[in-house]
């Protein structure tokens, strides 16, 4: 295989492996620990995993810029 669609692949690979992790771990914070909907007021539960959800999505942008925007990726 071109050593152009490998990078390419690769790149494909990561990103969907960390937006699915991401994924797992954010809707089993909300919807198993009940944190995303505040039915009897707001928790400090509920503000902790809505500060997560804009800092993990601020962090996993920024990890997919890095990514896509390399020129070069490792040949491995």
């Amino acid at each position: 295989m071109e050593p152009e669609a490998l990078n390419f692949l690769k790149r494909i690979g990561k990103s969907l492996g960390i937006g699915l992790v991401w994924l797992c771990i954010t809707v089993t914070a909300a919807l198993k620990n009940d944190n995303a909907f505040p039915d009897n007021g707001i928790r400090l539960a509920n503000v902790l995993f809505y500060l997560w959800l804009v800092v993990s999505v601020i962090i996993m942008v920024r990890i997919f810029q890095k990514l896509w925007t390399a020129d070069d990726i490792e040949q491995e």
